[in-house]
C-alpha cells in the first residue's frame, strides 16, 4: 500500500486501532502499543510501532493465541 507523506501518521495511528481492537477480542491487552515517537518524527519511511513491554502472564497469553491460531490452520 503506498500511502502519502500527509497520511502515514494517520495510517500508522489507525493500524493501532486495529491491532489494539484484534488483540482484545483475543483478551490480550499490549499497554504500551503505541506511535514510536522518534521514527514518527522523521520524513522517510513509516512511523514504527512499539509493541511496548509486557508482563509474563501477557506474554504467555500472547503465545497461546499464536499457538491457538497455528493450530486452526
Amino acid at each position: 500500500m503506498v500511502v502519502r507523506d500527509a497520511e502515514r501518521l494517520r495510517v500508522v495511528e489507525e493500524t493501532i486501532g486495529q491491532l489494539r481492537a484484534e488483540l482484545g477480542v483475543l483478551d490480550v491487552l499490549l499497554p504500551s502499543l503505541r506511535v514510536d515517537p522518534v521514527s514518527a518524527a522523521g520524513e522517510v519511511g513509516y512511523p514504527l510501532v512499539d509493541l511496548g513491554c509486557v508482563n509474563l502472564d501477557t506474554a504467555m497469553r500472547l503465545v497461546a493465541v499464536l499457538h491457538e491460531g497455528r493450530a486452526a490452520r
